[in-house]
């Protein structure tokens, strides 16, 4: 697909009616993340897609800078954040790749299914670890599709050199671990719902 952004703006209005898929796991993710808020916290949170997660997370910290490159998921985030009266969210259209990221900026990055979808994942998580104040975390939560047993770890890259589908990157649970280590990053907790290989992976890392 050569460009990426017109499948995401295109399905934008189907995504932001989505029922969440493990209604169960969502809200656990949500509870652990929160554990490590305080009240003075500024966020960062990439491919932010509708703004569901950032909305939910924003009365408990001062500040979360949430960017997407789809223009159209901005723009639903944005009515969403209106119409709940949030305030201290700042939407912006750009991709991680592209974003003004200052070194030591954020206590937290949220990284939420998109880890999968970036070109290169060494490179994201090395941007993201230097705009980590030191101690702040890393939350992802990631499919690893390497891991699964079916036809996704093939349909996924030919769907993507057909452009049919957005790129998508097939690595597995290991891998991606090894990747935020290798940026420096200290793994602090992971879990996955149910053990299921289908399932994506949580994980909490810190800049130490």
């Amino acid at each position: 697909m050569a460009d990426p952004t017109r499948f995401w703006n295109w399905i934008a209005t189907r995504y932001a009616k989505q029922a969440i898929g493990d209604e169960a796991a969502y809200q656990r993710k949500v509870a652990i993340t929160q554990g490590y808020f305080r009240p003075d916290m500024m966020v960062l949170e990439i491919g932010c897609g509708t703004g569901t997660t950032a909305i939910t997370h924003a009365p408990h910290v001062a500040h979360i800078q949430a960017v997407d490159f789809s223009a159209n998921m901005i723009a639903i985030a944005r009515e969403k954040a209106a119409a709940a009266g949030v305030q201290n969210i700042s939407f912006e259209v750009t991709s991680v790749d592209d974003a003004a990221l200052a070194a030591g900026a954020y206590d937290m990055v949220l990284a939420l299914s998109i880890l999968h979808l970036v070109a290169d994942r060494d490179q994201v998580l090395a941007d993201l670890f230097r705009t980590l104040k030191p101690g702040g975390v890393l939350v992802s939560s990631t499919v690893c599709i390497g891991e699964s047993l079916g036809f996704m770890k093939w349909i996924a890259p030919l769907g993507y050199a057909a452009r049919l589908l957005p790129m998508v990157r097939v690595f597995t649970e290991a891998d991606l671990i090894a990747s935020l280590i290798r940026a420096g990053f200290v793994i602090d907790q992971q879990w996955k719902p149910d053990g299921k290989k289908t399932r994506a992976l949580f994980v909490v890392a810190r800049k130490s």
